[in-house]
């Protein structure tokens, strides 16, 4: 049934550039699926899965983290969902002798897609620099090799990299190695990501999640939604965004690019709009603002609201503002509407590149609003003054009491399908998230106290040749950082890398001096243990916790299961430890939970009793219920450092850049090359550029161009030969996709105090290509 690829991919791709008109959703998103479908030569069980997809007693999509209802549609998968469970029940297969074909300095050449499409890994594999292959050995040998490797270093120079997709129950066994072991040097893709909300809510609200239900779009009667791309990113939530504007919610969306997930959908399950060619749009205002523009447009916002309650004030007219809600439970107003009152309209428009008007027309619709969610995602959270956007949104809603109450509070957008979770169980490299007390007291040992590298310390770890090892846990970690080309050939260097994976990419292709390469079940299949089949947890933008249960056949008898990886590596590196059983929790994965609800007693009660509740069990936040955990114990309305967040200033012939995801896109997984509501097919090669920045710098659509970085450091980097696709972006930025992009940015370039790399607002030049 399994396909090995033998061959390089040819690539004889025409290119296609031309307006889609069609909504999100609909016959579009059918036939991708039927396209991808087709591709990955699936079989019957795929359909099967599908039907499982996100239902109670089924699997957790492996893509984003969207929730999953208690009363589930017949189909709860999304088109990228779908994509991503085909992608995962790939008929290809990479087994050793795929290796044998190819060396490493072969496949480092193929693209991102490439070497995915190439199929499921299938054997354990060490790399033999003899040869530059890698080559198959037993489980045994690389779990001793790599626990004798890992006995020889400076635990706290080894990183131990986690990915959003794995398990509640593996992330807690990984940090619990990790910490061991002796290193708190856990970063994980939340670093790169959603870590600007985890540091901005917590300061301002006391909770580091989003405070809403799902069930709460059904209580709104309007949203504001920032930087965040439904139709790709989580397609699932246009279901309720569809039934929001139905029912007549405004939905005010402030975002570079007009994204067609906000425009208009078209539901598929839906057979009238499917024969008629109805949709539902979605957006009542649509304000296209400067990428880094969103805290001048929420000053903009606040200080009408202000302003206007000042006046009613003065005319003993209805208050604008929720003035016993701001003395009960906020600090921070009064010192933060002297300077809204006392910021320039001007300056307003210029930083957010909108007409007083929109802003204005939306803070109306804010002002009059009874119950408002605040949407958004790495538009805001990935720039260099992420947490000023943050907090300023939080601002927003504070001045009318919209958190903690039903139909209202703050609703970020998480990528991975656990990457909440995993911070929850222990996933971090700051000690004060960790129960270390805790820890200590139930397994017997002292964990490290000092902080760990997060992802830009671990990055500027390996500049300098202190980091001595790399153990990623998933992911694409070296195509998902910054700066590709200072990073890449320091890479290779470290003594060890150890990847646990189900696809090749393009990080397992950067050796080091010693590497292995681990594969794994995936979250989709049958698990079989000790104890028969096991079930795993995760965690979703909700705070909501759920059991997934794995029944497609496995992609090879050779595979392990994440968990017995950790363990196996656990077991090969670390002394035997009486309170801790590694082989007892890979028999019954129930082992692990128990121990979870014992580190975590308030969070976990009754977690396997609990695991499978429809619509998953809540693990709480405090602020859902104006329980404020700051340091003044109120919620903190702060003051911006800067309405510019770009953390550069505006200088003749540089741009902001702001990286992209496709269509055929989640995270460095690229599932094709058909980015079809931009209108773009067959190439990644294109950059998003403004009509009137191209008539001033004499570029046509078509033209091919060079994007050079401008952070002012003295390094070369360079982006060759992009086609430019005249777009509606707002002059002065450009659009192009993550992560070819990334090597754009410097390591340096990242968000104050959270230091999520700043993807959203990359200083570049143009330069036409010779």
């Amino acid at each position: 049934m399994s396909d090995t690829p033998t061959d390089a991919p040819v690539h004889d791709r025409s290119i296609e550039i031309e307006d889609y008109t069609a909504p999100a959703g609909g016959w579009g998103s059918m036939k991708s699926l039927v396209e991808i479908s087709a591709r990955e030569r699936v079989g019957p069980e795929v359909v099967r899965e599908l039907a499982r997809q996100n239902k109670p007693d089924g699997f957790a999509c492996v893509s984003c983290a969207w929730g999953k209802p208690a009363h589930p549609h017949v189909a709860e998968f999304c088109e990228n969902g779908a994509k991503a469970t085909a992608w995962e029940l790939t008929s290809f297969r990479v087994t050793p002798a795929f290796f044998e074909q190819h060396t490493v300095s072969e496949l480092v050449g193929w693209k991102d897609y490439d070497l995915e499409q190439a199929g499921r890994l299938t054997h354990p594999l060490k790399y033999d620099p003899t040869t530059d292959k890698y080559a198959a050995c037993s489980w045994d040998e690389a779990f001793a090799g790599i626990g004798a490797k890992l006995k020889t270093y400076d635990p706290t120079k080894v990183i131990f990299y986690a990915s959003g997709r794995a398990s509640l129950e593996t992330s807690y066994m990984y940090s619990l190695l990790a910490r061991m072991y002796g290193s708190q040097n856990l970063p994980d893709s939340s670093n790169m990501c959603h870590e600007t909300t985890s540091v901005g809510l917590k300061s301002a609200i006391g909770s580091a999640v989003g405070t809403i239900h799902l069930s709460d779009y059904e209580k709104c009667d309007a949203i504001f939604y920032f930087g965040q791309n439904p139709g790709t990113n989580s397609p699932r939530f246009l279901h309720p965004l569809r039934d929001c504007a139905k029912r007549g919610v405004e939905i005010v969306v402030f975002n570079p690019l007009k994204e067609r997930g906000l425009e208009k959908f078209q539901d598929p399950q839906n057979p009238i709009e499917m024969v008629t060619g109805k949709s539902t749009p979605i957006a009542s205002q649509y304000h296209q603002l400067k990428t880094g523009g969103d805290v001048g447009a929420i000053m903009g916002m606040c200080k009408y609201l202000i302003e206007a309650d000042d006046n009613a004030k003065r005319i003993n007219g209805l208050p604008v503002l929720d003035h016993a809600f701001l003395a009960e439970h906020t600090t921070g107003f009064e010192a933060f509407a002297d300077v809204a009152r006392a910021t320039e309209w001007a300056t307003i428009e210029h930083e957010s590149g909108l007409p007083r008007t929109e802003i204005e027309a939306a803070a109306k619709v804010y002002a009059k609003s009874k119950a408002v969610i605040a949407v958004y995602g790495m538009g805001l959270t990935q720039h260099v003054g992420g947490i000023d956007n943050v907090h300023m949104l939080v601002n927003l809603m504070l001045l009318r009491g919209n958190i903690g109450k039903p139909g209202a509070g703050m609703g970020p957008v998480r990528g991975h399908s656990n990457v909440q979770g995993q911070r929850t169980v222990g996933i971090t490299e700051k000690p004060e998230l960790a129960p270390l007390d805790k820890l200590a007291e139930q397994y017997g040992f002292e964990p490290p106290r000092a902080k760990g590298w997060d992802t830009v310390e671990a990055c500027e770890a390996v500049l300098d040749g202190s980091a001595q090892a790399f153990v990623g846990l998933g992911g694409n970690f070296v195509r998902a950082i910054p700066d590709h080309a200072r990073m890449e050939p320091k890479w290779r260097a470290l003594d060890l890398t150890v990847h646990i994976a189900t696809k090749l990419n393009r990080s397992h292709l950067l050796p080091g001096e010693t590497s292995y390469l681990l594969p794994c079940l995936g979250r989709i299949e049958t698990d079989m243990q000790g104890t028969g089949p096991q079930s795993v947890s995760i965690e979703d933008s909700f705070s909501q916790i759920y059991g997934s249960k794995g029944k497609a056949t496995p992609a090879a008898e050779t595979l392990l299961s994440e968990p017995a990886i950790v363990a196996g590596i656990a077991k090969a590196t670390l002394a035997p430890n009486p309170k801790l059983d590694w082989d007892a929790w890979v028999r019954d994965y129930a082992r692990v939970r128990d121990a979870i609800e014992v580190t975590y007693p308030d969070l976990f009660k009754n977690f396997n009793d609990q695991m499978f509740t429809p619509g998953g069990f809540w693990k709480g936040v405090p602020a859902a219920h104006r329980e404020w955990k700051t340091k003044s114990g109120k919620a903190e309305i702060n003051v911006p450092q800067a309405l510019n967040v770009t953390g550069f200033e505006e200088a003749e012939g540089r741009f902001r850049l702001m990286t992209l995801r496709s269509n055929d896109q989640f995270n460095t997984t690229v599932y094709g090359y058909h980015d079809r509501f931009r209108g773009v097919k067959g190439t990644r090669d294109i950059v998003f550029m403004n009509r009137s920045d191209m008539i001033r710098m004499g570029i046509t659509d078509g033209d091919d161009v060079d994007l050079v970085g401008d952070a002012g450091d003295n390094s070369d980097r360079r982006l060759n030969k992009l086609r430019v696709v005249e777009y509606a972006i707002p002059e002065g930025c450009l659009g192009a996709y993550y992560p070819e992009c990334n090597l754009l940015i410097p390591v340096a370039h990242h968000a104050r105090e959270s230091h999520v790399p700043a993807a959203k607002s990359v200083p570049v030049r143009i330069e036409k290509t010779r």
